[in-house]
């Protein structure tokens, strides 16, 4: 699947915007601040609804603007069908298929798919666990799109029970009622978080083998068992367990009754898959505060790498290329890295690459141009 051509309206900095893209590579150069990743911004956010920039929705639309729209005709087996989703902050957002409406936005979700590497990317090693339980619930969703309503459901869920840990935490004191109520929102909590981890550590168990393979082939001299990924649950899971919804269930509820008391205190839950990790490991040692910068970008780069080469596996269903999407990238690469990079790409359905100027694009990836500037987009012939 390719995205043939792209429509935007109030996203970002474009107040209207259509685009040719098609098979192949596409690249589209100009100066910073022109719109490049705007572009390709949108292209990843009809895929999963979700920026890879930003965590919510309002700096989507543009100034002055109430909503943005952003649609796109896409090719499968030679067919043809448009995606559209209209953002509207503060509000649902609502999606439609050749114009007809979707009962819910999230139902978009997993028809089309992309992979996008931008040099935000170091966040993934060096960043905050939360960017680590980001990429893993993305790629998660990007693979079985029915996760979608069981993360927000989760979140929901969440959300409700803080709420009434803070209401017992204020009032100082914990009537029976309360406790009551919170054992019902603890099954819930229990019931969706062990679907959660469990995809988690299955995702994390099929991403390795492929991860080693794409640290080998970026970083200079590497092994290909020298980058590994382990998943941290925030409670104690017997080791060796398989990972199935179950084998969570159980330590989960125990977790939350040890840590009761705690809780109540500070009006907040203190366990669950929004308190996990994801540890990267380059040999024995985290990459965070051990590896140097070249390290840590060329595991980054391979956790991309990996999520591609996952989401392409006949695994996940059909066996569809995503939109691998190289945003202002190779500029981070020396020229060696640069080749490999590019060589491992090559081969993709559809490649979409930002470049300030014409010579970061390597000429494994010359394709067709497009320049970006004051606002135009033109095609170089």
């Amino acid at each position: 699947m390719y995205v043939d051509h792209l429509s935007l309206h109030d996203f970002r900095s474009w107040a209207s915007l259509e685009i040719d893209l098609g098979p192949g590579v596409t690249s589209l150069v100009g100066r910073n601040g022109q719109g490049k990743t705007n572009i390709i911004e949108s292209v990843d956010y009809l895929s999963r609804l979700s920026s890879h920039r930003v965590a919510s929705d309002a700096p989507l639309v543009r100034k002055g603007a109430e909503q943005a729209i952003v649609r796109a005709a896409v090719i499968k087996d030679e067919r043809r069908a448009v995606l559209e989703v209209e953002i509207n902050p503060g509000r649902s957002n609502r999606a439609r298929i050749n114009s007809s409406p979707l009962p819910r936005a999230r139902e978009l979700i997993g028809i089309l798919r992309s992979v996008v590497f931008a040099p935000d990317d170091l966040v993934l090693v060096k960043g905050d666990p939360g960017d680590r339980r980001r990429f893993l619930d993305e790629l998660m969703v990007q693979r079985a799109p029915r996760y979608a309503g069981i993360r927000s459901d989760y979140d929901r869920v969440l959300k409700q029970r803080n709420s009434l840990l803070r209401s017992v935490s204020v009032a100082r004191g914990s009537t029976d009622a309360a406790i009551a109520t919170l054992e019902v929102w603890d099954d819930r909590l229990i019931e969706l978080g062990s679907q959660i981890m469990s995809a988690r550590a299955q995702l994390v168990r099929d991403l390795n083998p492929v991860l080693g393979k794409s640290y080998e082939a970026v970083a200079r001299g590497a092994q290909r068992d020298e980058a590994v990924t382990v998943y941290v649950p925030s409670f104690t899971v017997e080791p060796g367990v398989a990972g199935g919804p179950a084998d969570y269930e159980e330590p989960f509820r125990t977790a939350l009754a040890d840590r009761r008391r705690d809780e109540l205190d500070r009006g907040i839950t203190l366990v669950g898959p929004h308190r996990d990790e994801l540890s990267c490991l380059l040999g024995a040692l985290p990459v965070k505060g051990y590896a140097s910068h070249g390290e840590s970008w060329s595991f980054a780069l391979a956790l991309r790498l990996a999520s591609y080469d996952l989401l392409r596996a006949p695994e996940v269903g059909e066996a569809d290329d995503p939109v691998l999407v190289l945003d202002d990238v190779f500029a981070e690469l020396d020229s060696g890295r640069r080749g490999q990079l590019a060589e491992m790409v090559a081969g993709a359905e559809q490649v979409i690459v930002t470049a300030a100027v014409p010579e970061d694009v390597p000429t494994q990836l010359r394709g067709r141009r497009h320049r970006v500037a004051d606002g135009q987009v033109t095609t170089d012939e």
